[in-house]
């Protein structure tokens, strides 16, 4: 079976918070695939808490920024696949078989959807994780001194 680029590419942009191109890459299997998931899953939970309770939340404030991790993998993943030249694509994914036909430019849209969206998701979740941190130090100071 030969592996395309493009589409793991797109797996990478649309489900590599859950780790969809490397099942597709390397079969159910794949160790690093399962670790996606779940970090995916409870940063959904700590998105559900916070539009519940607010972004106050004790517990989502330590579940939301893992899903922004789970994500921004998946996207680094998505820029490296679809950036990767097309001979250095064939000799890791498709070696030993007929090299696949060029990959054009939709692979490479792929890859600009990633940067975007991934540094979206990068900086809220830096924001998110710092603004959180200071506010426990601000917490932290105003408990002592009184």
């Amino acid at each position: 079976m030969t592996h395309s680029k493009t589409l793991t590419t797109w797996l990478a942009v649309l489900g590599g918070g859950f780790g969809l191109h490397r099942f597709y890459l390397h079969g159910p299997r794949d160790l690093w695939g399962w670790l996606h998931p779940l970090p995916t899953l409870l940063g959904l939970k700590g998105l559900q808490r916070v539009m519940e309770f607010g972004l106050d939340d004790p517990y989502a404030s330590v579940l939301l920024p893992l899903a922004g991790v789970s994500i921004t993998a998946g996207m680094i993943a998505a820029l490296y696949h679809g950036l990767l030249n097309d001979e250095r694509w064939n000799a890791l994914y498709n070696a030993g078989q007929s090299p696949s036909r060029p990959t054009g430019w939709i692979a490479v849209v792929g890859a600009v959807c990633a940067l975007f969206f991934g540094g979206i998701v990068l900086v809220s979740t830096i924001s998110y994780g710092m603004q959180r941190f200071f506010e426990a130090q601000i917490e932290a100071s105003r408990e002592l001194s009184q």
